[in-house]
């Protein structure tokens, strides 16, 4: 989700950009902390069942934290809708991101996932009413450029994984959307106690249509309240950032993600670095910022 600071808003002091990297850093750990926690467990739980406990973990910590900070009442029923599309393509994007993360190296499905981005550029016109701009049209093209360096499509390469990591970013586009529609009249609180109940019902029905929901082992019990502490953790996190410090400054911050996560595969995982992974991220990076940078930056007074 992305906050941009109108034009000819002060730059920020030195001590709000270190504040602001902090929340970040903690965005990228979580992130980070989830797709390992996710694919300790999958190798027990279908992705259904993963988002399943995930949320019964977020849920319970949502409405714990909700009620020692006294924001209860700012649970509201006043969009029941977009709750439901915001949560469906939470959920679908989720479920595939969590699918991904088994089949193909950590740091192509951060890469292909911060796609997102660009993918709201494109349908923010269609949801939103916003205008596509030339520059904002310049930037979908080259970061969907990077995403043919990352993904590189072809009858050899291209596979289920990258697929369902490709696929994510649009649903994580989609959550977006209907987000920052949400957070016009409703408190974060709100939204992620609507998020985490909703996905429990989602996740109970998509596990349980084949009869058999897994409980988990107890060396998976651990691993399932990271994923869905690190899950919360990420929100807040990166919606704290974004709140304090304009996005063209914290969103390099956040693409530490990918080496982060490289370095994580390579040393748990024996995952090789593809430096043509690295090379298109740099491009959807590129795309990414571009666009941020020309809506943030200060226009002349007239």
């Amino acid at each position: 989700m992305s906050v941009l600071t109108p034009p000819g808003t002060p730059a920020p002091s030195g001590a709000t950009v270190l504040r602001a990297a902090l929340w970040m850093l903690g965005a990228v750990v979580s992130f980070s902390s989830m797709a390992v926690a996710g694919r300790a467990v999958s190798f027990e739980l279908d992705t259904f069942e993963i988002m399943m406990y995930r949320s019964i973990v977020g849920f319970v910590l949502v409405i714990a934290v909700a009620r020692l900070t006294g924001h209860m009442r700012g649970i509201t029923t006043r969009s029941p809708g977009l709750h439901l599309i915001r949560n469906i393509s939470h959920f679908t994007g989720q479920n595939l991101w969590f699918y991904a993360i088994t089949m193909i190296p950590l740091a192509q499905v951060f890469a292909l996932e911060f796609t997102s981005p660009l993918w709201v550029l494109v349908l923010s016109p269609l949801v939103l009413g916003e205008r596509m701009t030339r520059v904002r049209a310049l930037a979908a093209i080259i970061g969907f450029s990077g995403i043919l360096i990352v993904a590189r499509p072809s009858p050899e390469t291209l596979n289920a994984g990258t697929l369902a990591a490709a696929a994510a970013a649009i649903g994580f586009a989609g959550s977006i959307l209907a987000t920052k529609r949400l957070t016009r009249t409703e408190t974060l609180t709100c939204i992620l106690f609507w998020m985490t109940g909703t996905q429990i019902v989602f996740g109970l029905i998509c596990a349980g249509f084949d009869g058999d929901i897994a409980l988990p082992s107890a060396a998976s019990l651990p691993w399932l309240f990271l994923i869905g502490c690190a899950g919360l953790m990420a929100h807040l996190c990166l919606t704290t950032a974004l709140s304090i410090a304009p996005a063209t400054v914290i969103t390099p911050v956040d693409f530490l993600r990918l080496p982060l996560i490289a370095v994580i595969g390579l040393m748990v995982y024996g995952e090789s670095v593809d430096a043509l992974v690295l090379i298109g991220a740099a491009v959807i990076f590129g795309g990414n910022y571009l666009n941020l940078w020309h809506e943030t930056r200060k226009r002349p007074r007239t």
